[in-house]
């Protein structure tokens, strides 16, 4: 293995082994406190432009397979054919490589993916160091280097700091659906949802399915007269990369939806975009939460549930707070156990929810799966009281 080495906004440098393509690579770098699931996490859209670094000692134990990728249907993928493959991370930073690849369903190793697919990473290095930067300083612009894109490191110093911060970055249109496809459910249709893909996984119209939702999966650029010619009895916002307060289009795409009285469930990225369209404002985190094990109170049941997330931008506003909207009243529903961020946000009327987590929660867990029931839910009470047509 060829030298790498991953420097950081701060001047700080780590230097390691080259792991999956030789090259360069520039991001945000955040940390991933997973202990499982690595490829769903480099294949979610929500990552993109962000070199990950692994608190997880040892990486690849399970190789890579075919079906656990969670890109089917955004750009660069094919929906058609269930490609959900693409890995979305700009970077990959881990402390110990498997030497040997171990499952059943494995087709290749992560590392000859992540050369497949041209992902610059690095191997080798103390992640736990890292990780303690990051928390104490908060997620900074990064780069990986091997190979000839090696130099003085004033020089890579240099080139990391020339690219685009993560505030401002409008990122859902690069990840987004090319056009609209369909996901039909298991068995018969009982209800019709239009999905807007800000960097949706694929677990989250599988979820839908399993409960007879046939979804339309359409594009961020997606305007309301889209929405309504499909006549669905539901709207889903996504998650997705990026800046929420750039998402303007989307939030009064949302604004409209409210307006037209349609039940709206958002998640991640969606949750900040119906918060917005509430009226709230958004923040950048200093690291962000990312991993599968991250607790959140529902103020209204007083129940706790272990969630899978990943974002580095919150609503702003206190656990169980009440405010008026254009749309009527709404409270924040969900913070989170750790430090008290907004995890969720509701109209009263119970027509429009959102959280700040994964309940698709592919890697795991599944304490939030029952948000999709909601949901379906929601939409058979607006059935039987002729609400919508």
């Amino acid at each position: 293995m060829s030298t790498a080495v991953l420097v950081l906004e701060n001047g700080q440098v780590f230097r390691g082994s080259s792991y999956g393509a030789v090259g360069e690579t520039l991001g945000e770098a955040v940390f991933c406190t997973a202990m499982t699931g690595y490829q769903e996490t480099l294949t979610d859209p929500s990552y993109h432009r962000q070199i990950v670094v692994a608190t997880a000692p040892q990486i690849g134990n399970t190789g890579w397979n075919e079906e656990d990728g969670e890109s089917t249907g955004s750009a660069g993928s094919d929906s058609s054919t269930g490609d959900s493959g693409k890995i979305w991370v700009a970077g990959y930073a881990i402390r110990n490589p498997t030497r040997r690849v171990s499952n059943w369903r494995a087709t290749t190793s992560l590392e000859d993916e992540l050369h497949r697919q041209g992902i610059v990473g690095i191997a080798g290095i103390d992640t736990r160091t890292v990780v303690r930067v990051l928390r104490d300083h908060g997620s900074m612009r990064a780069g990986v280097f091997s190979g000839p894109a090696l130099a003085s490191d004033d020089d890579l110093v240099a080139r990391v700091r020339n690219q685009p911060e993560m505030t401002g970055a409008d990122l859902a249109g690069e990840v987004t659906t090319d056009g609209m496809y369909t996901v039909e459910p298991d068995g018969d249709v009982r209800f019709t949802v239009a999905a807007v893909d800000l960097g949706i996984k694929t677990n989250t119209p599988r979820m839908f399915a399993q409960r007879g939702v046939r979804v339309h999966v359409l594009p961020s650029t997606a305007g309301l007269d889209a929405i309504t010619d499909l006549a669905p009895d539901g709207v889903f916002l996504s998650n997705g990369p990026g800046d929420p307060a750039t998402a303007d289009a989307v939030v009064d795409l949302t604004r409209g939806v409210l307006g037209n009285g349609v039940p709206l469930f958002g998640i991640c990225f969606g949750n900040q975009i119906l918060g917005r369209a509430l009226g709230r404002s958004t923040y950048k985190m200093k690291f962000g939460h990312r991993g599968i094990n991250i607790p959140v109170i529902d103020h209204v049941t007083g129940t706790v549930s272990i969630t899978a997330q990943n974002h580095g931008f919150a609503l702003e506003g206190e656990a169980g707070e009440e405010f008026d909207t254009d749309f009527g009243r709404a409270r924040v529903s969900h913070v989170c156990a750790n430090d008290g961020t907004v995890e969720g946000v509701e109209l009263l009327s119970g027509r429009a929810f959102s959280v700040q987590y994964h309940p698709e929660a592919a890697a795991g867990p599944h304490d939030a799966a029952y948000l999709f029931d909601k949901f379906v839910t929601l939409l058979e009470g607006d059935r039987a009281q002729g609400t919508r047509a």
